[in-house]
């Protein structure tokens, strides 16, 4: 299967432009006293914060593909376990630190009979990562990731993938950030030998939030392989409804190939909708 050249829709970029515009309106530009003591909270945070923590977003949702009529086999329950360790507590050279990671993502048709987990997508790695400080303030981070990540099946329903990655973010402003990261694939799966046509060689995005981080967008483009515009499209939202709470109501949108490993080179569009957990500070992506 050859894989189809998708155009961002440009609704969708309305969408989230439309979705951007009160965050320039509600979002402040902290003091120099914040800053400052934002700054230290992040150095406090990775030179003595707990070794075990949240990795990536960590979220447990339900929903259904878009312009289709909801049925058991186009709707389920798609959830994500994301988890860091710090393998050190030492600063080491030029301020840097290691850490193990585990993200595993899963797709269960709940709606079926018997409930089967359609696809679980495990993700370890080891990464070495370094932050960046700048006359007090946290300009953001490069990282070294060696990842693997596969779907632990056998036969013909077996696919798995390596990855070295180098990933970066970027605080632009103190509502703004923005990521990207590239990989140099080893692709060992026998059944997925194409899979950089589907699930991308390369990813940026952006991440806006109002002042007090109530609202929260994201926008994460993973580009398929190819000289075309072809981008995987991903579109999160969340509401931290109370500031007491640990949680957030979330939604994502996702359109595009790659979503799971054992359909990478089936096209899908969905939308979901549950709760979200999210790292202290920043969620990688």
């Amino acid at each position: 299967m050859k894989p189809i050249s998708l155009k961002i829709p440009a609704t969708l970029l309305l969408l989230v432009a439309l979705m951007l515009m009160p965050c320039r309106t509600s979002a402040q530009i902290l003091g120099v006293n914040d800053q400052e003591e934002f700054t230290d909270s992040v150095k406090h945070e990775l030179e003595f914060g707990p070794y075990f923590g949240l990795y990536k977003d960590n979220y447990f949702t339900v929903g259904t593909a878009i312009n289709e009529r909801p049925s058991r086999t186009n709707s389920d329950v798609k959830f994500q376990i994301s988890l860091g360790i710090r393998l050190t507590n030492a600063t080491l050279p030029w301020n840097t630190y290691v850490f193990l990671m585990y993200t595993q993502k899963t797709f269960w048709n709940v709606f079926e009979n018997s409930m089967p987990m359609r696809d679980l997508n495990f993700n370890p790695g080891i990464g070495w990562s370094k932050p960046f400080f700048v006359k007090d303030r946290y300009l953001g981070k490069m990282t070294l990731l060696i990842e693997h990540e596969s779907n632990g099946r056998d036969s013909i329903q077996s696919r798995s993938w390596n990855r070295i990655s180098l990933s970066g973010s970027a605080m632009i402003t103190d509502w703004m950030l923005v990521h990207a990261k590239f990989w140099i694939p080893i692709v060992d799966g026998m059944n997925n030998k194409d899979i950089l046509n589907y699930a991308g060689i390369w990813q940026t995005g952006v991440q806006v939030s109002t002042f007090n981080k109530k609202f929260m967008w994201a926008l994460t483009l993973v580009k398929r392989k190819g000289f075309n515009l072809n981008f995987n499209t991903i579109l999160d939202f969340s509401w931290r409804v109370n500031e007491k709470a640990n949680l957030c109501l979330f939604a994502q949108y996702y359109n595009g190939y790659g979503e799971n490993l054992l359909d990478y080179n089936q096209f899908h569009s969905r939308l979901r909708a549950g709760i979200v957990f999210k790292p202290k500070f920043f969620s990688e992506f």
